[in-house]
């Protein structure tokens, strides 16, 4: 029933894909057409198309997503063993709302079936039910989005794409446990919001520290369970968006590498990737990004919160007020921190208790520094 929200993919599409050769992505892909509809038991990975604008305040044009799937599927796989189909779209509803709504069923019904979806196109705001799918899971969500912007907005605006994160924060019920932003600028937010977002202990980082060191972004997407990656963090010079002029972001091969970060991590369950401006320059972008997700998920190593600790080193950092635990794998060599929650505190987060860090931030507590994504946690949970 969640699937008749889904209209097919344009015989346009398919009629392209068929000129292309069997090595092409199109060939390996099952497509929902006017006679067919992809078994779901059968697949990994599930691409949808919104083209909803309605939230871009500043935009109302119609969002075409041609341009994006041929790109995509005039590409060549990996070495992919994740089965990959084309859900076609869900077509804007006769009100936000209605769009909103179609997206959360189909999306919770993807991902309860262990179907990871990609949403693209319109305006970011569709963050909002991406994050609603997770409402029937009883699980609380970590949300992070690659943006310039943190989002927030004034309550009496409604919902648009600069202003969603403010009612995810504020909507009952309220499952958000962790946001966090990767390649915010500054000058594109007031100190109000910059010090909101410390005063919830949610995580931020610069787009001049992320651009200095890309493996910052590693763990932070590691614990994400949602990725909405506003393609305006792009600088217009790489997405060759000239509509909203943008001198300043992440350049092309730094926003693959976040897509292949967040495709690796074992938690992300979802992806968006909003605010296209339809054009074929920025369509070239968006298929790569997708396929440096997809290259991501075809390397994911099953580790925590999905494997034992068995494969794991542990090691114990005194401090003077207490032992910090950490746990470095055996099979990647990446790092976790023990957080210790509190029994009768945020029930639904008691197994979650190794939290993704660095090596660097193992080192800082040998050097008798506290890493601060620990201390943030912490102070989360004692809330």
């Amino acid at each position: 029933m969640e699937f008749d929200f889904l209209s097919p993919v344009n015989d346009e599409i398919i009629q392209y894909i068929k000129g292309l050769s069997s090595q092409h992505l199109g060939s390996k892909v099952a497509f929902h057409t006017d006679k067919d509809f992809p078994d779901t038991d059968k697949i990994k990975i599930a691409i949808i198309g919104v083209p909803e604008n309605r939230g871009n305040v500043k935009s109302f044009e119609k969002i075409d997503l041609n341009f994006v799937r041929k790109e995509f599927y005039s590409l060549f796989p990996g070495n992919w063993q994740s089965s990959i189909a084309d859900l076609g779209d869900i077509l804007p509803g006769n009100s936000l709302e209605d769009t909103f709504f179609a997206i959360q069923k189909v999306t919770s019904k993807l991902i309860r079936n262990g179907i990871i979806p990609i949403v693209i196109g319109g305006s970011q705001d569709l963050t909002y039910p991406l994050y609603r799918a997770y409402d029937t899971m009883e699980q609380m969500v970590n949300l992070v989005a690659i943006d310039s912007k943190f989002d927030f907005g004034k309550q009496e605006e409604g919902i648009t794409s600069n202003s969603y994160l403010s009612r995810i924060i504020l909507d009952e019920p309220n499952n958000l446990f962790n946001f966090s932003n990767i390649g915010y600028q500054t000058y594109y937010n007031s100190q109000e919001e910059i010090d909101l977002i410390e005063k919830l202990y949610f995580d931020a980082y610069r787009l001049g520290e992320i651009s200095n060191n890309i493996l910052l972004s590693e763990p932070v997407f590691r614990d994400a369970d949602i990725v909405s990656l506003d393609l305006n963090a792009v600088k217009s010079s790489d997405s060759a968006n000239l509509i909203k002029f943008t001198p300043n972001g992440f350049d092309g091969k730094e926003i693959c590498v976040l897509s292949r970060y967040a495709g690796i991590s074992d938690k992300v369950s979802s992806l968006g990737i909003f605010n296209h401006n339809s054009s074929e320059q920025e369509s070239v972008l968006i298929a790569q990004i997708i396929w440096y997700f997809i290259e991501g998920i075809n390397y994911r190593s099953n580790e925590y919160p999905f494997g034992t600790r068995e494969n794991y080193l542990k090691y114990i950092v005194p401090l003077e007020t207490e032992d910090l635990v950490f746990y470095k794998s055996n099979k990647t060599d990446r790092w976790w921190i023990e957080i210790n929650f509190f029994a009768g505190q945020h029930n639904k987060l008691k197994k979650n208790t190794l939290l993704p860090c660095s090596h660097d931030e193992y080192l800082m507590a040998c050097n008798q520094e506290i890493p601060e994504r620990w201390w943030k946690a912490q102070r989360k949970n004692s809330i």
